[in-house]
């Protein structure tokens, strides 16, 4: 067995010295240092060998082993580098552009969620959020919205239980603070919303941001110079707005935003169905309602509220006319955000 260990390393050497490629290195590992190769084959023949001989001729087989693995890994490191054969060039182009590694982004309807709670948070309102899962309480009677209320056939709920549910707008929140804070108030609710409809202008679950401002001697113009502040920040343009009589339960009175047509500046074109104007958000007068069940009296206070979809500011300023595309995860779609 001494003798085959010496022919092994021999040959091995004499092997490594012709080789000028990886793939003629792995053809030498396979031979000579596989499962299968020359050396397992002279290992197998140790248990043969005499016991007293076994020591030494187990030491030999060790370094003839660790001898060939050395050789092996000096001549791979040799071809990886491009230093083998007879050009004496390298591998390695450093004149190639490096490689950029792709980095993650924001998902749009996030982008704009930020935008959105930035620039009313320029205008001096806090911003707090609650929970998904809400009370019946809450959602709807707090908000001057009792059993039976024809409004609730509005919001689709989703039912946990009889008196716990999936929030169907941040407005909670309105009743939440003003539960445990005294005015002056001037708060978002922004989050997650939930109703049961689905098409390509709604989802199950969407984002929402609720806003409310309570002090004293608060008007409707008040509300209209916020949200036309508002407008003019999100859109980048000096948008004309438009408030049409409207009905929630808990403001009074009530109107729905409309802006002038981001397409066409009100001129007039398919997105806005030749009408010029675009829905934005609904607003209002707190009712004196609300105010009584949280305990804030009505003659001396008042505010207003207002509750916008992300989602669909999103689709006007992306031009974007099918919500679900949002959620399908398609990279190609939502990279260019």
């Amino acid at each position: 067995m001494e003798q085959q260990l010496n022919t092994l390393l021999t040959l091995a050497k004499e092997k490594l010295a012709t080789i000028s490629s990886s793939e003629l290195l792995e053809e030498f590992r396979i031979e000579f240092l596989g499962r299968k190769g020359e050396f397992t084959s002279i290992m197998k023949g140790l248990a043969q060998v005499p016991k007293e001989d076994k020591p030494k001729l187990g030491q030999m087989a060790n370094k003839a082993k660790k001898d060939i693995e050395a050789l092996y890994r000096d001549l791979h490191a040799k071809l990886s580098a491009g230093s083998a054969g007879n050009t004496g060039e390298s591998s390695i182009d450093l004149t190639l552009p490096g490689r950029k590694p792709e980095t993650g982004k924001l998902h749009p309807v996030t982008q704009i969620m930020n935008e959105v709670c930035s620039i009313f948070e320029g205008l001096g309102f806090s911003v707090a959020e609650g929970p998904d899962v809400e009370h019946d309480h809450y959602n709807f009677e707090a908000l001057n919205i009792p059993a039976h209320h024809p409004a609730r056939d509005m919001h689709d709920t989703f039912y946990v239980s009889d008196s716990i549910l999936l929030r169907t707008h941040t407005s909670p929140m309105q009743a939440r603070i003003m539960e445990t804070q005294q005015p002056p108030l001037r708060v978002i609710a922004p989050g997650k919303v939930y109703r049961c409809d689905s098409d390509i202008t709604h989802t199950p679950m969407f984002h929402q941001v609720e806003g409310f401002l309570v002090d004293k001697n608060i008007s409707f113009a008040d509300l209209k110079g916020v949200l036309t502040i508002f407008t003019q920040k999100m859109f980048d343009k000096d948008l004309e707005l438009r408030f049409r009589p409207s009905f929630f339960p808990f403001t009074e009175p009530s109107a729905e935003v409309d802006i002038a047509c981001v397409i066409c500046n009100g001129k007039g074109c398919r997105v806005c169905k030749r009408t010029g104007w675009l829905e934005i958000l609904g607003a209002g007068m707190v009712d004196p309602e609300v105010f009584k069940m949280v305990g804030y009296d009505p003659e001396v206070y008042s505010g207003f509220a207002f509750g916008l979809g992300i989602e669909r500011i999103a689709m006007l300023k992306y031009g974007i006319d099918d919500i679900r595309l949002y959620y399908e995860n398609d990279l190609r779609f939502l990279s260019q955000f």
